[in-house]
């Protein structure tokens, strides 16, 4: 199971920019304490949706990004924050 800063870390390196494109398919990935996320990110009317898995587990996460706000879940579990809040868990 995640936990909130685990994701939030993760949506950090994901909001900031800070991983390079994929060539598999048009995803992204990264890598955060020892785990490598692959996602797609989708611009919606109100914000962005990214969507992906956590390995080597294949856990997923699907998290919506509006207003200065995530939420969704990941793992199945709910979760909840602000982006500012993923900025700082980062460096965690």
């Amino acid at each position: 199971m995640l936990s909130k800063i685990f994701v939030a870390g993760a949506v950090s390196a994901i909001v900031a920019a800070a991983a390079p494109a994929s060539a598999e398919e048009g995803k992204q990935r990264f890598t955060h304490e020892g785990y490598t996320y692959v996602y797609d990110v989708r611009d919606t009317k109100t914000g962005q949706v990214i969507s992906g898995r956590r390995y080597p587990d294949a856990v997923a996460f699907n998290l919506a990004v509006k207003n200065g706000k995530v939420s969704g879940t990941s793992g199945g579990v709910p979760v909840a924050f602000k982006v500012e809040e993923a900025r700082g868990a980062s460096g965690k």
